[in-house]
C-alpha cells in the first residue's frame, strides 16, 4: 500500500476509508503543518517519502510541471461520496505501479 500525505483541506472521511484499504496516510493536521504554502507541503511530503493527496489541483499540477522530483501528487476533484472517492484513489495508485514523479488525476465520475 501507499504512503500518502493528505493536504490541509482534504476530507478526513476519505482518509479514514484509505486507511481501511491499508494505506499509510498522514494528514497535515497530524503533522501540525496547517497554513503552509503548497510548495512547502510538497517538499515535506517528499522528505517523508509520501505522495500528496490534494483537492487543490490547479496549484499542485503547476508544481508538478515545474519539478517532478517528488514522491507523487494525487490531484482529486471533490466528490461528496467519500467512500467512492477513496476507492477511486486506491484503484488509481494501485494501477500506477509507482507514484514517484507522477501526477495522478482522480476525477469525480460523470
Amino acid at each position: 500500500m501507499r504512503r500518502l500525505y493528505a493536504n490541509e483541506h482534504f476530507p478526513l472521511r476519505v482518509v479514514e476509508f484509505l486507511l481501511e484499504f491499508g494505506h499509510d496516510v498522514l494528514t497535515v493536521q497530524e503533522a501540525i503543518n496547517r497554513g503552509l504554502s503548497d510548495d512547502w507541503v510538497l517538499a515535506f511530503a517528499t522528505s517523508k517519502n509520501r505522495a500528496v493527496l490534494t483537492l487543490n489541483r490547479k496549484d499542485f499540477i503547476k508544481l508538478h510541471r515545474q519539478n517532478n522530483q517528488h514522491e507523487g501528487i494525487i490531484a482529486c476533484s471533490r466528490d461528496g461520496d467519500w467512500q467512492r472517492q477513496a476507492s477511486r484513489i486506491h484503484d488509481a495508485v494501485s494501477d500506477a505501479g509507482t507514484t514517484v514523479g507522477k501526477l495522478i488525476r482522480v476525477n469525480k465520475p460523470g
